[in-house]
């Protein structure tokens, strides 16, 4: 029998796998989404989400792509490794997930960019449909690909963009856009992902196991060991599910009732031992 159901769970609440349904909108997720969700719906062309490691990126990512599949007269495609050996790699790898047919006869790279051409017209003008990329883990995107991104944004009509561009990525993307300003001014929405304060944390963490079937009165987690695992943690959601993880497969192999300060502190310092665990910067707010 899994550990979690020993606790009256149905499933693992604090698994770190992007699942939307355990995506609890913070302020800044509820924010991003909202903001993402209404330049999607506009047509503005280009939105970026920054944020350190562990702050929500993905699940934001894997939600808002829930969303926009939900939506009539959208249509939608993610990239989740964005890494291209070249121009090529990259026209080819949009011409296949979008489903275009490029032209066989001559030369292959304006065959793919025409192919693509012809498909955000004949979508987005004579369908009336939206065009969303979505791009996760977009600080790994090359001069090259922010190239590419840059012309096919340039496709529009009077009124709006044909292809609607979500980038989600680590700080350094801010720098890499930064340094192309012909990208760089296409931006019609930045937001910066910062970690939970502990009252949001606590809010995310009972969000979860509830969320998972937890339904006695009694907690799972004191209020001295939620407290503890912010200041181990610093509200950053990976580091939380995977320490509250931990900590819940050890109140079943200690056969105790709830988590408390003192099991949180053994673990913390455990992972930290083993180089598995380590305090996270301040958080970075860029503007």
């Amino acid at each position: 029998m899994s550990y979690y159901k020993l606790l009256g769970l149905s499933k693992e609440p604090f698994s770190t796998s992007p699942d939307p349904l355990f995506f609890y909108e913070s302020r800044d997720h509820e924010r991003a989404l909202t903001n993402l969700m209404i330049e999607l719906r506009l047509k503005r062309g280009l939105a970026v989400i920054l944020g350190d490691v562990g702050t929500g990126k993905t699940t934001l990512s894997r939600k808002l792509y829930q969303l926009v599949n939900a939506q009539e007269n959208f249509v939608c495609h993610m990239m989740l490794d964005p890494v291209y050996r070249d121009e090529e790699m990259f026209l080819t790898s949009l011409v296949r997930n979008f489903e275009v047919e490029p032209d066989t006869r001559g030369p292959l790279m304006l065959n793919l960019k025409e192919a693509l051409e012809r498909f955000l017209f004949h979508k987005g003008v004579e369908e009336g449909k939206t065009i969303v990329l979505i791009i996760d883990e977009a600080q790994k995107l090359n001069g090259m690909t922010l190239e590419c991104l840059r012309v096919l944004l340039n496709y529009e009509t009077n009124e709006f963009k044909l292809l609607q561009l979500v980038l989600l990525g680590q700080m350094e993307l801010h720098a890499k856009l930064m340094s192309i300003p012909n990208v760089l001014d296409r931006i019609s929405f930045k937001y910066t992902l910062n970690p939970l304060d502990e009252r949001e944390m606590r809010q995310m963490i009972d969000f979860r196991v509830r969320h998972a079937g937890y339904r006695s009165p009694i907690p799972l987690f004191t209020d001295r060991a939620v407290r503890a695992i912010h200041r181990h943690t610093r509200g950053y959601p990976r580091r939380v599910n995977m320490l509250c993880h931990k900590a819940l497969k050890n109140l079943v192999m200690r056969n105790k009732f709830a988590v408390d300060e003192q099991m949180i502190n053994q673990l913390a310092e455990e992972d930290m031992r083993q180089g598995l665990y380590w305090m996270s910067p301040a958080p970075t707010v860029v503007a």
